[in-house]
């Protein structure tokens, strides 16, 4: 079973907004076995329209469209899927009731404009927009389906969980997808993929991995697909303890539940140990992902973004003289300024980083994407130096996770 996703708007085309509602769509899909073949954005035009809902149909079992639901001149789409369907429009009374009691308790004016939403095709089956003016609209054409939908997510993801996803699992024998996601941090997806090679080669039929890179971090999803739900969720856990056994070294847990800031937060309430971060190339970033952890705030103390010299000396007491002679992009800084932050929020761990994110290397003689990151730990104070290319935007992903990864092995180190 496969479907279409159609996004209509200019404001996507021209890169105004962000295509969010195309990706959870899709998640939902996924969750009830029926896999997405094609993603399609498009312009608020009847032929454009017209001609992407016929292709789509052509390929897939399903079709849902977002977008062009509203009430101005711009929103075509219901009188588009009236052509397609050499249909014809009717007004819904029960849908004119809702707006205006909608509009009622906002203490809005109804009005024609109002008024025209309710105005449906006569071959569709409406679905109740509880949270908006739009009414969803549910075709069956030739045994398949067409959905169309408002593009306010709030309003399409309303219209999905309460009608479009119970009526698709009530309309087809669907089957069941299982996926899981292992989480990888420290090396290369080629170096991985050589280090597995065998294992990959040998996964059954069923049973496909792909490869998920990011900075610093690399995922390997393994999907399932089938009608045997338990035999499924068997394999799959089987072939992840097999990989637990080839890749220990680089396995930080799960995608769903396990991130490297969950684990390291885990690790550091079992132990009941504290962290601190004191940044500067990554301008807050590692803190930020480990503050994106629900009760970080039993482990983790604070961070100081030491963005200028006179802030490395002033609060985290770095020696103003290793800055004139190792530069402010060195390990003797960077070590001064874990050793700094360590002793002024009195934590069992630090982090410090700092280095040339880019563009330039302003003052310093290190080339952009050297940075330097430093661990402070109970007994000792160590740092790596590292390049990590450019752009800026990659420098700083990859720096702060490459920290994270550091300290979360030297924890373990000390269990």
């Amino acid at each position: 079973m496969q479907a279409e996703i159609i996004t209509i708007g200019e404001e996507i085309l021209i890169g105004q907004i962000l295509d969010s509602n195309s990706k959870w769509i899709a998640e939902q899909l996924n969750t009830i076995g029926i896999s997405v073949y094609q993603i399609t954005s498009i312009q608020d035009d009847k032929q454009h329209i017209l001609k992407a809902v016929k292709e789509a149909q052509l390929n897939c079992d399903i079709v849902i469209v977002t977008g062009g639901l509203g009430p101005t001149k711009d929103d075509i789409t219901k009188l588009a899927l009236v052509e397609y369907f050499n249909d014809t429009l009717i007004l819904n009374e029960e849908i004119v009731e809702q707006i205006k009691e909608m509009f009622a308790k906002m203490k809005y004016p109804f009005t024609e404009v109002n008024k025209h939403q309710a105005l449906v095709p006569s071959k569709c089956i409406p679905l109740k927009n509880e949270l908006g003016t739009a009414p969803g609209m549910w075709f069956e054409n030739n045994a398949k389906i067409v959905v169309s939908l408002p593009g306010v997510p709030n309003e399409m993801k309303g219209l999905m969980q309460n009608s479009v996803l119970p009526k698709l699992t009530a309309a087809f024998k669907l089957p069941y997808i299982f996926h899981k996601t292992i989480l990888t941090y420290g090396m290369g997806e080629s170096m991985v993929a050589e280090r597995i090679e065998h294992w990959e080669d040998n996964l059954p039929t069923y049973i496909k991995l792909a490869y998920l890179p990011s900075y610093g971090k690399l995922r390997l999803r393994l999907t399932a697909k089938g009608i045997d739900e338990q035999l499924l969720k068997e394999e799959i856990n089987n072939e992840v303890d097999k990989l637990f056994k080839l890749i220990p070294d680089i396995i930080v847990g799960f995608e769903e539940n396990e991130t490297i800031e969950a684990v390291l937060g885990k690790l550091l309430t079992d132990k009941k140990q504290t962290l601190a971060t004191a940044e500067s190339c990554t301008g807050g970033s590692i803190a930020k992902k480990i503050t994106s952890i629900a009760g970080s705030s039993s482990y983790f103390v604070g961070s100081i973004v030491a963005y200028h010299p006179s802030i490395k000396i002033q609060e985290l007491n770095v020696d103003e003289e290793l800055i004139t002679k190792y530069s402010v992009v060195s390990a003797q800084v960077a070590e001064a300024m874990a050793k700094g932050i360590q002793q002024k929020f009195n934590t069992t761990y630090a982090i410090a980083t700092t280095g040339n994110a880019g563009p330039t290397a302003d003052k310093t003689d290190k080339t952009v994407g050297t940075v330097f990151i430093a661990i402070a730990t109970p007994t000792t104070i160590f740092s790596e130096e590292f390049f990590f290319g450019k752009p800026r935007e990659k420098v700083i992903e990859r720096a702060s996770n490459k920290a994270l990864e550091l300290l979360r092995k030297e924890i373990l180190k000390n269990k």
